[in-house]
């Protein structure tokens, strides 16, 4: 039993692997904004360093916004590497559907009597997600039954410090869109002059 949920943890982990790669792509290519509400599921894509490597990594992830701050959580807990990486190095960069910043990482303590209180709202803001794969309603379960089923969760606030713009950020493969147009009207014109010519 226990080697079947250690395989299907695994099988679920490239599930995820999957999905932020494409997750990661739809920003790239300025499609960030497009279905990205609490209601379905909110995702932000959050930059940074690989604490043994050096490389920036891009990892996708819920939030939600209270008062100006991002909070986010790591679902595998102190396991996943991109949490592991901001204790390294706190210094990150966010994704968001309405602009690019700069930013410091902080974990909240399990011990912050408002934790609770933020880890249920990065939760109602993942839509889908949690009911999912966490099994509750973030809406309406207690705070003692949310807290049991999301123990091992790590929940982390960044605080934006500048905004950015320029190369590098999201919508950097944009420009994708005009080749895929120009492709698409030649490959129509072609067909188009191949059927008169034919007449």
């Amino acid at each position: 039993m226990a080697n079947s949920l250690s395989q299907f943890d695994e099988t679920l982990r490239q599930v995820f692997k999957f999905f932020n790669r494409f997750m990661v792509l739809i920003f790239r290519l300025g499609l960030g904004r497009f279905g990205n509400q609490p209601e379905t599921s909110q995702v932000m894509v959050l930059v940074h360093t690989g604490r043994k490597s050096g490389l920036q990594r891009r990892t996708p992830v819920n939030y939600t916004v209270v008062d100006g701050e991002i909070y986010c959580t790591a679902a595998y807990g102190a396991t996943a590497d991109w949490y592991r990486n901001i204790l390294a190095n706190p210094i990150v960069e966010v994704w968001l559907k309405d602009g690019w910043w700069s930013g410091v990482a902080e974990v909240i303590g399990d011990d912050d009597p408002q934790r609770m209180k933020w880890m249920r709202q990065v939760l109602i803001a993942s839509g889908f997600a949690a009911p999912l794969f966490a099994g509750v309603n973030p809406k309406t379960a207690s705070d003692e039954a949310l807290a049991q089923l999301v123990g091992d969760y790590k929940l982390i606030r960044v605080h934006r410090t500048a905004e950015r713009i320029g190369p590098g950020g999201p919508g950097d493969l944009v420009w994708v869109w005009p080749v895929i147009a120009l492709v698409v009207a030649g490959v129509l014109l072609q067909q188009f002059v191949k059927k008169n010519s034919n007449q």
